[in-house]
């Protein structure tokens, strides 16, 4: 089969998504020939061998969806794929508007990678969001949730439960050390790293303004990442260690240095930084936003602690020692091997476009996902509906 994997913005935890599927995709019997489409801005370079990368111009700007549109289009029609896999909102917006006066078009698998109408947003944001989904999803054929979280949410929004699967994200278990990162650390401080955007949703205005107004001189605390989009920092203060945008390719030897890992997001979709810490064997201590809840066992393989009283937060660090947060790396470890190695990610995905190419058995497979997380939905729907 012929795939196509048409983006927006491929960075952060969209570009290690794709890095891990792509580099399976490309070498996996079953898949002909690997495409990538996305923005030339704000966009990682993606070098996969096998794997056929393409541009298009285009910034989020009302004025730049149409020409978008086309230009997705005229490669769609120049790819001729099999299965057309969408990743996040507006390139799922771009994809299957091209389709929606059109019968015959490829099977279509689309990922919002967080729903939007989940989000930090105004309730009539929230409807429209989830207005248009419920359209676009007529010219979608399996819509993947990246947690129970999402899936949960989207049933409040009518999102077809018929067309829906819940595949957590994945990441590769093998490490990538670099001996040679010149990374030196204070042994006699709680180091902890942040890794993500520098947006509202990552909140990392909040953890700044934490350690600038209530600083807690045994804790030091390092940041990687950067500016994508609605960016909330003009300057991180001095007593903040910046280490900037790291190739993924040697994280793990980042990771390996510090204590543990905090994530501070005000909404969280899944929370790919979460299980790239615990593969590294390293504590997480994480919002009780999104679906980090169900990453972060509290007390267990990290700490959870709420935005709105960050006095836990205060508790958290002023009480935790360097070997309990060993302990609970080593717990996390066990966690990720579980449940979130790449392997596992790439095997239900290959099952998702198997299904469609042959046309037969993807409603039973479905059928089965929803019966063993009926029990789940049950129990937390008051929480996130």
């Amino acid at each position: 089969m012929k795939i196509l994997h048409v983006c927006e913005y491929v960075r952060g935890g969209i570009a290690t998504y794709l890095n891990e599927i792509l580099k399976y995709q490309a070498t996996t019997e079953q898949v002909s020939s690997v495409h990538v489409l996305m923005s030339e801005y704000n966009s990682d370079k993606l070098v996969i061998n096998g794997v056929h990368v393409d541009y298009y111009h285009y910034k989020r700007k009302l004025s730049k969806f149409i020409p978008a549109i086309i230009q997705i289009n005229r490669a769609i029609k120049k790819i001729h794929p099999d299965i057309i896999h969408i990743h996040s909102s507006f390139a799922g917006l771009f994809v299957r508007v091209c389709f929606f006066f059109k019968r015959k078009r490829p099977k279509i698998v689309y990922c919002a990678h967080g729903w939007s109408f989940l989000m930090e947003i105004s309730r009539y944001k929230k409807k429209m969001y989830g207005i248009l989904e419920r359209v676009l999803a007529r010219k979608t054929d399996r819509i993947i949730n990246i947690s129970d979280h999402e899936f949960i949410g989207s049933l409040k929004y009518k999102i077809p439960k018929e067309k829906s699967l819940v595949i957590p994200n994945g990441i590769e278990d093998r490490l990538y050390i670099n001996k040679d990162v010149a990374l030196a650390l204070d042994p006699s401080k709680l180091n902890l790293l942040f890794v993500g955007r520098f947006d509202r949703q990552k909140g990392i205005d909040i953890l700044l303004n934490f350690f600038k107004n209530d600083p807690l001189k045994h804790v030091r605390l390092y940041t990687i990442g950067g500016n994508v989009l609605d960016p909330v920092l003009k300057k991180i203060p001095d007593t903040i260690i910046s280490l900037g945008w790291i190739d993924h390719n040697v994280i793990d030897s980042y990771y390996e240095k510090f204590d543990a890992v905090i994530i501070p997001s005000r909404w969280e979709g899944f929370g790919l930084v979460a299980i790239e810490a615990m593969k590294n064997r390293k504590a997480v201590i994480a919002s009780n936003r999104g679906d980090l809840p169900d990453l972060v066992k509290d007390g267990v393989n990290g700490y959870l602690f709420d935005l709105n009283h960050l006095e836990e937060l205060t508790r958290i660090l002023t009480t935790v020692s360097k070997q309990e947060l060993e302990a609970m790396g080593e717990r996390g470890f066990a966690i990720f091997q579980e449940k979130y190695t790449g392997e596992k990610l790439n095997q239900r995905l290959m099952d998702v476009y198997q299904q469609l190419v042959e046309g037969h058995g993807s409603q039973r497979s479905i059928e089965q996902v929803h019966s063993m997380r009926q029990s789940n939905v049950k129990n937390r729907r008051n929480r996130y509906l």
